[in-house]
C-alpha cells in the first residue's frame, strides 16, 4: 500500500490482460473510496478493498477503451457503487463488445454509466477534482486530488511518454493542449499514476518527457 498524504489511502495496481493500472483511493476517516479505472480481476480489486476496510461508492474511469472498464459491470453488481465517465466517451462505451472482439478480448457486459463526468467536478469522498483532458479520446478524464500532489493522469500522460492519438476520436493537438495547459500548470512534485506502466512526476515530465516538453 501506497499512502501518499495522512489524509488519503491510494494503492494502484495493473490489472486485466492489457495491464491497466487500477487505482483505489479511500478515506481513512470515512472508510469510503472510489476505484479508478477496474480493468479486470475485479475479484482482486474486492479483496484488496476488503483488506483496506474500504466501500468503494463510485466508479470513475479515465476513459472509455476496453482495457479501463472490462471489471466494471462486476464491481457495480458486487458492491452497488455508481460508474461514471465523460460523456464525450460515450460513443466508445456505447461500443465496448465491439472493441472487446477487435482485440480479441473477452466480452462481459457492463451497464450505462450512471452519471456523467464534468470538468472540476468534486469527486467522491470530497478528496480530489476531476479534469477534462480531451487528446487521448473526446472524453479522456485526470483526476487531480491536491493535498496528496497526486495526478491519476489514465493514457493521457506516461512516465517520458503520452497516449496515442490514432485510436477513435483521438487528437493530437488536443491531448498536447491538454497536457501543456493542464497537467503541466500543476505542482511539479506531483505523483503522476499512468494509465499503464511506472509512476512518474510533473517535473519529470515537464523537462524530459520527448514527446511534450514543459
Amino acid at each position: 500500500m501506497d499512502a501518499t498524504h495522512t489524509t488519503l489511502i491510494r494503492e494502484t495496481f495493473p490489472v486485466g490482460p492489457l495491464q491497466c493500472n487500477c487505482t483505489i483511493i479511500g478515506d481513512p476517516l470515512t472508510k469510503k473510496a472510489i476505484v479508478v479505472d477496474p480493468g479486470g480481476d475485479h475479484q482482486f480489486i474486492l479483496k484488496r478493498l476488503d483488506e483496506l476496510g474500504l466501500k468503494v461508492v463510485s466508479i470513475i474511469h479515465t476513459h472509455a477503451h476496453l482495457d479501463h472498464f472490462l471489471a466494471s459491470g462486476e464491481m457495480k453488481k458486487a458492491t452497488g457503487a455508481t460508474l461514471h465517465l465523460h460523456e464525450g466517451d460515450k460513443f466508445l462505451w456505447d461500443n465496448l463488445e465491439m472493441q472487446c472482439r477487435m482485440f480479441g478480448v473477452p466480452y462481459t457486459p457492463v451497464p450505462a454509466p450512471d452519471q456523467w463526468l464534468r470538468d472540476d467536478e468534486e469527486l467522491a469522498c470530497g478528496c480530489g477534482v476531476a479534469m477534462h483532458t480531451p487528446g487521448h479520446t473526446p472524453g479522456s478524464m485526470s483526476f487531480w486530488f491536491p493535498q496528496a500532489k497526486l495526478l491519476i493522469a489514465g493514457d493521457t500522460l506516461f512516465r517520458r511518454g503520452i497516449g496515442r492519438t490514432d485510436l477513435w476520436g483521438g487528437d493530437y493537438g488536443q491531448i498536447e493542449k491538454s497536457i501543456r495547459q493542464r497537467l503541466y500548470t500543476l505542482d511539479e512534485e506531483a505523483v503522476v499514476v499512468t494509465g499503464h506502466g511506472p509512476d512518474t512526476r510533473i517535473g519529470d515530465e515537464i523537462r524530459e518527457n520527448p514527446f511534450i516538453q514543459g
